[in-house]
């Protein structure tokens, strides 16, 4: 397994957790508690943009080139057809979404406490969203890479 996809895989579930935390510190929102997320939530924007660039890197540079054909004429070529295709959809957008969580506490904190029903419960559901799609991403990963494996075994069997 190339190293790229352990890095890739690592920030990218360090960054969900980083988004989990932020769903924790919302639950019952006081002045530190957002003081506090706004900083996981820088930290997991950074991660997920690293994420996203080493995820992109190793892409083009050995994905594209031989693992895309590997898994294509293995015995999982929908590994490939449409989990690769609706992973890479869903995570060009994740860090955005990211980003939109980060800013709203960074210009809003102070109205997160003073609104906990309506505004710091929106920013908790986007937060809570970030996490369960990024890990339902580490799950299509997952796949992924069996189906380049069983590609693989195939071959060598």
């Amino acid at each position: 397994m190339h190293f790229l996809i352990g890095l890739h895989a690592g920030f990218g579930e360090l960054g969900a957790l980083a988004f989990l935390w932020v769903v924790i510190e919302l639950i019952n929102p006081t002045d530190g508690r957002v003081r506090r997320a706004t900083k996981v939530a820088c930290f997991g924007v950074i991660l997920l943009f690293l994420s996203w660039i080493t995820g992109g890197y190793y892409y083009l540079t050995n994905y594209q080139v031989a693992v895309k054909a590997l898994i294509k004429a293995g015995p999982y070529p929908w590994a490939h057809s449409v989990i690769t295709e609706v992973k890479e959809h869903v995570f060009m957008f994740l860090p955005f979404l990211a980003i939109v969580v980060w800013g709203i506490l960074k210009q809003y904190g102070t109205a997160l406490v003073e609104d906990k029903k309506n505004l710091a419960r929106s920013v908790l559901i986007l937060a809570a969203f970030i996490f369960l799609l990024s890990f339902l991403i580490a799950g299509m990963g997952y796949l992924i890479s069996s189906g380049a494996r069983s590609a693989l075994e195939q071959k060598i069997l």
